[in-house]
């Protein structure tokens, strides 16, 4: 996924409140969502609209995360098409797993949720390892496939890279209607 973004952190009693906006260039389709403290954690809330092969999406999407950046659960609730989606993530103290109240077994090890339509949910991810500079790793999250239903295990690779301004610049081809 190919995007461009404009972000804001903005000071909020004493913790980040921060907002980002996304325009993908591979896909007709753009991201808003804003990062709040709630009081306990954080909570990234936020819009992506988009083309799924040729089918209009628009699913609106909050992550609740620990001090320590460990999400607690998510949310997904919008359209693909003419089908609705609502879905409930869960992870328990303990590491467990549930998609709408169903336990998902196999992925124990993965403290994050990663929402494959939308590039925010990495921010959480990268919060939480808080790489120094020139240092990079894989980090095994619960990826959620909106299209599919399902969760599973997934490696993502997290880079201090991603901590910068610096963005790529990819040039629009011509559209043709």
């Amino acid at each position: 996924m190919l995007l461009k973004s404009r972000h804001l952190l903005l000071p909020y009693a004493g913790r980040m409140r921060a907002w980002a906006l996304w325009r993908r260039l591979d896909a007709p389709g753009h991201d808003a969502c804003r990062l709040d403290d709630d009081g306990t954690g954080w909570r990234l809330h936020g819009t992506a609209v988009y083309g799924d092969n040729g089918v209009p999406a628009r699913l609106d999407y909050e992550v609740a995360c620990s001090d320590t950046w460990v999400t607690r659960d998510g949310r997904v609730h919008g359209w693909l098409g003419a089908r609705a989606v609502e879905l409930a993530i869960r992870r328990s103290p303990a590491g467990a797993w549930t998609l709408n109240g169903v336990a998902v077994p196999g992925l124990d090890e993965c403290v994050d949720l990663d929402l494959g339509f939308t590039p925010a949910t990495n921010a959480l991810q990268i919060r939480r390892v808080a790489l120094g500079k020139g240092q990079a790793m894989d980090v095994p999250v619960a990826w959620l496939d909106v299209a599919t239903r399902k969760v599973a295990i997934d490696y993502r690779p997290v880079h201090t890279y991603t901590m910068t301004n610096d963005v790529q610049y990819v040039e629009p081809k011509a559209r043709v209607y």
